[in-house]
């Protein structure tokens, strides 16, 4: 793993990277398919172990896009695959894995996740979870777009250790977690991993961020991602389809804020002052 490269404990110990590669519009364009890979593999020599797909993503061709990614390497990558939550029953959540993992070109799926909230029973997926896990065929499994309420209804049909994690979208201008989830997270030593962590780029022309990172010789896109680095318990999860783009994400763990970045950032992106409803792209 790099030497710059911080962990996050997920809550039975193990570690990840803090730092790791979505993937997220992958999959579209076989054009893009070599620099895909590339930008994948790159990322995994750098200490990006921690690959998040889905198989929602291109229908499937993002994941495999990681499997060629990660061919001859699947020891050395933290994986991380999602069930639609049409697919989310105690029946349907075992074949979603099963093609998943056909995908992926592995035996397992080290965190296997709730896409987001449907209409089946929590406790059905939950049941399949644990059924995959028995299996072998998943390590650990989460949830991802889940609100407090949502979460607090999950920590009753489980136990606290069982969700390895929530993914949700947070970044400097959707911090609207901070108010009630991510302190719930914390009080039970749940990771957040945030996606969307530059806003698709459309954070990237700010002028406060701009101004910050002009300071730093850096790029808007590199103290985004610093601003989250900087917290504990958060993993970020930012796409990059090109090695330079890559390489650009990987240089944001050399950043350290000052205060008086930190306090420009939060005037022009303010933190909640009350609940905010969950946000999701």
């Amino acid at each position: 793993m790099s030497a710059f490269m911080p962990t996050v404990a997920l809550p039975n110990g193990e570690t990840v990277p803090a730092l790791g590669q979505g993937t997220w519009n992958m999959g579209e364009s076989k054009a893009k398919l070599r620099d895909e890979v590339a930008a994948l593999q790159l990322g995994i020599e750098l200490g990006m172990t921690l690959i998040d797909t889905a198989e929602m993503y291109a229908a499937g061709m993002a994941e495999q896009v990681v499997a060629a990614a990660i061919n001859g390497r699947r020891d050395d990558v933290f994986l991380v695959s999602k069930v639609l939550p049409q697919n989310a029953g105690r029946e349907g959540t075992i074949a979603a894995c099963e093609r998943s993992l056909k995908r992926l070109r592995t035996d397992r799926i080290d965190l296997y996740l709730l896409h987001w909230r449907g209409g089946v029973p929590l406790h059905e997926t939950i049941t399949a979870f644990n059924d995959l896990r028995r299996a072998g065929k998943i390590r650990f499994w989460g949830v991802s777009n889940f609100d407090t309420s949502d979460m607090e209804e999950l920590q009753r049909l489980s136990n606290a250790t069982a969700v390895a994690t929530n993914q949700v979208l947070y970044n400097l201008s959707r911090r609207g977690i901070e108010h009630d989830l991510m302190p719930w997270c914390r009080r039970h030593n749940l990771p957040i991993m945030a996606y969307s962590p530059i806003e698709q780029g459309r954070l990237l022309k700010h002028a406060a961020l701009k101004a910050v990172a002009a300071r730093h010789n850096a790029t808007a896109a590199q103290v985004a991602l610093a601003w989250l680095l900087r917290q504990s318990g958060i993993i970020a999860i930012p796409k990059a389809s090109r090695p330079e783009h890559v390489r650009e994400n990987h240089a944001a763990l050399r950043i350290g804020l000052t205060r008086q970045d930190l306090r420009e950032l939060d005037a022009a992106f303010p933190p909640p002052d009350g609940p905010v409803p969950l946000e999701m792209l």
